[in-house]
């Protein structure tokens, strides 16, 4: 669980691996209306539903980072058992929506289909879950369509595969951009602060201020030797 340091944080949130990539899909709920939205159904979205169930949530959205299979995979099944709206990622990334299927049949990963999302997102733009607000921030590099979504007073973000503790996104994809990607960390993501939280897209969770300081790739030493 996740949320402020307060009795009573504005959010919390719920980190469940899925897919052979073992990506960190993420359900967040506002905790005065236990709205919720997943963010990132890869897949296995009957576990996804079971603890929306178990949790006592009633889902309200589903917020994509980013068009890759792993973070996208099972987004039209879980809209087809829903119907909520998916929000997200930015337009950019189209193209990679429109290869989910094709990788998926690649990767064993035979279920995940393609869609379109009810509302694409641009940077600046704000999301609400039940009684609270997600901020977007456009985070290109790792794909050119990649967001970010940051809760400022719970100081918490979800930063799908831009950044992870002790290594960044993979910039090899079509459309990739290894400059754009440490541009999207040092000055969109570090001015958020050092004591936000992020879940990244697959490992263990960190903050920025760690990474900041840690991180082999945008410490402000790394850089500093760049």
């Amino acid at each position: 669980m996740l949320g402020t340091m307060s009795d009573t944080p504005p959010i919390h949130a719920l980190i469940a691996p899925v897919t052979p990539l073992a990506q960190n899909c993420t359900i967040v709920w506002c905790t005065k209306t236990k709205k919720a939205a997943i963010i990132d159904p890869g897949g296995e979205v009957p576990r996804l539903m079971a603890a929306l169930e178990q949790h006592g949530l009633t889902l309200e959205k589903i917020w994509i980072t980013h068009g890759h299979l792993d973070h996208a995979g099972g987004t039209a099944a879980l809209k087809a058992a829903t119907g909520v709206p998916i929000e997200g990622p930015h337009p950019d990334d189209a193209f990679w929506i429109d290869e989910i299927e094709t990788a998926g049949a690649k990767y064993g990963m035979p279920d995940a289909k393609s869609f379109t999302p009810d509302r694409w997102l641009q940077d600046g733009d704000v999301v609400t879950l039940g009684e609270t607000e997600f901020e977007v921030i456009h985070c290109p590099g790792h794909t050119p369509g990649h967001v970010v979504f940051f809760h400022r007073e719970a100081k918490f973000a979800q930063v799908g595969d831009v950044l992870f503790q002790g290594s960044i996104g993979r910039t090899d994809f079509p459309r990739g951009s290894y400059p754009d990607l440490i541009a999207s960390i040092t000055q969109k993501l570090w001015p958020l602060g050092e004591n936000v939280a992020f879940v990244p897209g697959h490992g263990p969770m960190s903050t920025f201020g760690r990474e900041r300081q840690t991180n082999p790739f945008v410490s402000d030493e790394a850089l500093s030797d760049a």
